[in-house]
C-alpha cells in the first residue's frame, strides 16, 4: 500500500473545486431531472417485442434499421424505435 501525502492547500482546493462540480451537476439534475427519464429497452427486451432473434436483432443494427446506443458494451434502443419497428412489420 502506498501512502500519499499533499499540503493541506492542495487537498482544500481539491475539496473546493469537487464541490463545485457536485453543485453544477445538482443544478443540472433539477434543471433537466424533471423532463424524466423513459426506459430503454436492452437486446432482450428488443427481440422479446419485435420477436426476433438476436442475430436479427443485430442485423437490423447493421444495416440501420433499428438506432442503437451503445454503453460499454451493452446496447440499448428507444421505445419509440422498436415501437416504429413493429408498425412498420404489420
Amino acid at each position: 500500500m502506498e501512502i500519499i501525502s499533499i499540503e493541506k492547500r492542495a487537498f482544500e482546493t481539491a475539496m473546493a473545486r469537487f464541490e463545485s462540480l457536485a453543485e453544477k451537476v445538482q443544478a443540472l439534475g433539477n434543471r433537466y431531472g424533471k423532463k424524466g427519464i423513459k426506459k430503454w429497452y436492452d437486446n432482450q427486451d428488443a427481440c422479446l417485442l419485435l420477436r426476433i432473434s438476436p442475430r436479427k436483432l443485430q442485423t437490423l443494427r447493421c444495416n440501420g434499421t433499428l438506432p442503437y446506443t451503445r454503453i460499454n458494451r451493452k446496447m440499448f434502443y428507444k421505445p419509440a424505435d422498436v415501437q416504429n419497428l413493429i408498425t412498420k412489420q404489420n
